[in-house]
């Protein structure tokens, strides 16, 4: 069960390197798209029904690119359809989201100063949390108040601070961000599945019957791309966010994460002005540079987490006192109190470190059972931490680690 562990680990590797290529090929086609639709322009001898055209060149080719409101009055027989980006982000998400947080819960998903919870009571809030927002924001987009844009992205700006805070209320800093983006990413994925690529299948149909097509459909699929455009930026955000702990380990993590959301609406803008030819808005750069000193300042604000005398006091699961019962408990703590507790700390006593590394506190019999799996991989059977081996850790420590850890009772190795 320990060498699953590295498995489990390198399966989660490759689940990340796939969600990160998929999630390149799916923004930089929607920029691309975005970028060539607002460039477009209207030239004499244009076929009929076209909108505009743009010539632009790479790779040392031309091309030539027009774009059609509704549709050509003749389907091509190849026509290239742009889904597989969208789907294939958000199934690798969530299988990220399932490897990391949801089998790591007790430490990665569950705080329990927060909200004392089982782990299938958090992975049952944390799967049915993500369809909220969807069902939500597409109710409001059907309403008439899918007439009135700019009133219809505040309100979804409101949805994404509503559940930030809620997401605050119960789950660690970590997963508060974490969720939030795929939250947000949730939205955007089945707004390509369940309205854009839909329309887009109606217009199709009807040409190929010999139908006209209604407009409409381009209408509303425009509106949805448009939305998706603007929420891209800060899904990155909150998807590298659980790196820094100034980003999610402070009070006030869900107000970061809603001004982030702002910061990438005066980024986007700008460089939708700049396709859409109307000028470079130097302004929205002034704003986003104070935005950003907010962020920054939001991040100073004492840290989320219990103390100590809160964790030493909160009765261990069975999961962990099995971990404590385990033989070589005491050489393996031993270690990980003396080689990294002054990292990973409430109140670092090392110098230059302000904060405990991501966010994992080493302090307690608590602490290190929870993060049980965590430090036989990055301390035990690698060098990783402590970084560059700063704090001395003895080769017979790691092993210590290594062999406390592969005895630990095969129910509770993953833990």
């Amino acid at each position: 069960m320990s060498e699953f562990a590295i498995i489990w680990e390198w399966l989660a590797f490759a689940i990340r390197w796939t969600h990160v290529v998929t999630a390149i090929a799916w923004i930089g086609s929607s920029f691309y798209f975005v970028a060539l639709d607002l460039g477009l322009r209207k030239v004499p001898g244009m076929p009929v029904g076209a909108h505009g055209e743009e010539w632009q060149v790479h790779g040392g080719g031309f091309y030539h690119i027009q774009k059609y409101l509704v549709a050509p009055e003749r389907m091509p027989e190849h026509l290239i359809w742009f889904k597989w980006e969208s789907y294939m982000t958000w199934i690798s998400g969530a299988a990220l989201l399932m490897v990391t947080y949801w089998a790591g819960s007790e430490l990665f998903l569950i705080d329990p100063a927060k909200m004392e919870l089982l782990p299938w009571q958090a992975i049952l809030i944390s799967a049915g949390s993500l369809s909220i927002g969807w069902i939500v924001y597409n109710t409001l987009c059907k309403s008439p108040l899918g007439e009135k844009p700019t009133l219809l992205m505040l309100l979804l700006f409101v949805l994404l601070v509503v559940m930030g805070w809620a997401y605050n209320e119960v789950f660690t800093g970590r997963a508060v961000m974490l969720h939030l983006g795929a939250f947000t990413a949730t939205i955007m994925t089945a707004n390509v599945f369940f309205i854009i690529m839909p329309n887009q299948r109606i217009v199709v149909a009807d040409l190929k019957a010999g139908r006209l097509a209604d407009p409409k459909y381009g209408k509303i699929a425009k509106l949805r791309s448009t939305h998706n455009n603007y929420l891209t930026l800060p899904v990155i955000f909150l998807m590298l966010s659980n790196h820094y702990p100034l980003a999610f380990a402070s009070h006030y993590n869900w107000l970061i994460a809603a001004l982030i959301f702002l910061m990438g609406v005066t980024i986007r803008h700008f460089f939708n002005s700049m396709h859409a030819g109307k000028g470079m808005l130097w302004w929205t750069w002034a704003v986003t540079t104070m935005l950003f000193i907010a962020v920054m300042w939001l991040s100073t604000a004492p840290a989320m987490h219990e103390t100590i005398e809160q964790s030493e006091a909160r009765p261990l699961t069975a999961t962990q006192q099995a971990m404590i019962d385990t033989p070589g408990w005491e050489e393996a703590s031993a270690a990980v109190m003396g080689r990294c507790s002054m990292c990973h700390a409430r109140e670092t006593s090392f110098d230059g470190i302000h904060m405990a590394p991501k966010g994992v506190f080493l302090e307690t019999p608590d602490d290190i059972t929870r993060a049980a799996r965590e430090i036989y991989i990055q301390a035990g059977v690698t060098n990783a931490m402590p970084p560059a081996n700063v704090s001395f850790m003895e080769p017979e420590e790691r092993q210590a680690i290594i062999d406390w850890y592969r005895a630990t009772p095969k129910t509770f190795a993953l833990n």
